[in-house]
């Protein structure tokens, strides 16, 4: 299988995108921002289709409008009495445009099926040098505002109290999500991405005891999700896609039973 180019590229690829994912998607837990993670996969996707009407890679045209919206839509849910509805109505007015500028470009429905759901034959030599910088810039920023991060995820209240500048570090995350958002629909797709950003950390929750620990096992759930998914994907055939969200919804529902089990 390594023996193929485009696999060796995937592999290499979708490891930066799942470690990345797998740190990230703790803090969108902690912080429940699991909705807006969906809404901001959506918005990828007009933003990817965009890029393809202009004439520029997708991944830009992702990352330009994901970097956007999750500032303001992260601003619209934490001061909005109707957060929901309103995110909602944004999330249907960016998947109308993606629609849109899909039409106009005179895409074929194999392109949009690839932005939605991902390519392991899209990843080249240049797409893995931009998806492992991106990846990298990505986790450079957790680090770096990981305690004050960590503090304002898990104790929001407590943060503030202690003179943490919440609004920083809440808009310094934001960024970080959008990019992981962008670079992982590379592998995944804009429809599917919040599945590595939400099922292997809230896995990581029911096991891991301290923050490191869940960082962890997301990390190692993610890996696992995209390893095996394209590995089955390869023999078989079958969209990488479906074999990564089905592993990882079964690893999800299997620590949850024993989770439940454990607790009766």
């Amino acid at each position: 299988m390594l023996q193929y180019e485009f696999m060796r590229y995937a592999f290499l690829a979708s490891t930066f995108i799942a470690i990345t994912c797998g740190v990230v998607g703790v803090y969108v837990v902690a912080r429940s921002y699991a909705f807006l993670a969906h809404t901001l996969s959506e918005i990828g996707f007009a933003g990817a289709a965009f890029a393809v009407f202009i004439g520029i890679a997708p991944l830009w045209g992702m990352l330009l409008f994901t970097l956007l919206g999750a500032i303001s839509v992260g601003e619209l849910s934490m001061h909005s009495d109707q957060k929901e509805s309103s995110i909602s109505a944004i999330s249907a007015l960016f998947i109308g445009l993606g629609v849109l500028f899909l039409a106009i470009s005179g895409s074929n429905s194999r392109y949009a099926t690839n932005i939605l759901f991902g390519s392991i034959i899209g990843v080249d030599r240049q797409g893995v040098t931009q998806l492992v910088i991106l990846s990298v810039i990505v986790l450079l920023m957790i680090l770096l505002l990981q305690r004050s991060l960590n503090f304002d995820s898990f104790d929001h209240i407590g943060a503030a109290a202690h003179g943490i500048h919440t609004g920083f570090v809440g808009i310094v995350f934001l960024v970080a999500m959008a990019m992981s958002v962008a670079i992982g629909a590379q592998i995944v797709g804009s429809l599917l991405v919040f599945i590595l950003l939400t099922l292997p950390s809230s896995t990581a929750r029911y096991i891991g005891k301290t923050i490191p620990a869940m960082i962890g096992w997301s990390i190692g759930f993610a890996l696992i999700g995209v390893w095996a998914g394209l590995y089955l994907g390869f023999i078989t055939n079958w969209p990488v896609t479906f074999f990564i969200a089905t592993i990882e919804v079964v690893i999800y529902l299997v620590a949850y039973m024993v989770n439940v089990i454990k607790h009766r």
